[in-house]
């Protein structure tokens, strides 16, 4: 039994919800976003809440997975969801190029990063803001900025997580030796 596919989904107040067969659409004030949802998944509106259903003993795994996907988007429309990345290194910085992030983190050009649909970026100083209404899109491009130059595991230079703890290696120590013994 799945605890999170049993919890029924509150509808918040402005949010349009509508079910075509196994597609699920929620339009709220900061956009519209759909779900194709597996055909071994029931999803029906009952009292201002969405229900998540399955008989099928193998789709239980995509119960709850469904019920978290549709909570996730009646949240996002109402307020973005954001993921916040700080950039650690001297003369590394990330600026703003109308909606481009552009990243100089020790390459010999800039990183140019476009905002997909639905995402915006903001860059101050050393931390850069990813917000966006789908938290998975949100998610995942703060994972592809992430890539571009992760954090090294001797001086942490590089982007990383808001708070993200780096394990940091000790490195080479120089070898003390005793001359002609």
């Amino acid at each position: 039994m799945s605890r999170i596919g049993k919890k029924p989904i509150e509808i918040l107040a402005g949010v349009e919800v509508k079910i075509l067969g196994q597609q699920v659409s929620v339009k709220g004030p900061k956009g519209e976003l759909f779900l194709k949802v597996r055909p071994e998944i029931k999803v029906e509106m009952k009292d201002g809440k969405i229900l998540v259903f399955t008989e099928n003993e193998e789709a239980r795994a995509f119960w709850g997975l469904t019920r978290a996907l549709l909570a996730n988007m009646v949240q996002g429309v109402v307020k973005n969801f954001e993921k916040k990345l700080e950039i650690v290194g001297v003369g590394n910085k990330a600026v703003m190029e109308g909606q481009t992030l552009v990243l100089s983190v020790g390459f010999s050009h800039p990183v140019k990063v476009p905002a997909p649909q639905g995402i915006a970026f903001s860059a101050e100083k050393n931390i850069i803001t990813v917000q966006g209404t789908d938290r998975g899109l949100v998610g995942q491009t703060a994972a592809n900025i992430r890539k571009i130059r992760p954090p090294e595991p001797y001086k942490g230079k590089g982007i990383r997580y808001f708070g993200e703890q780096i394990k940091l290696k000790e490195g080479k120590r120089a070898a003390t030796t005793t001359a002609g013994a």
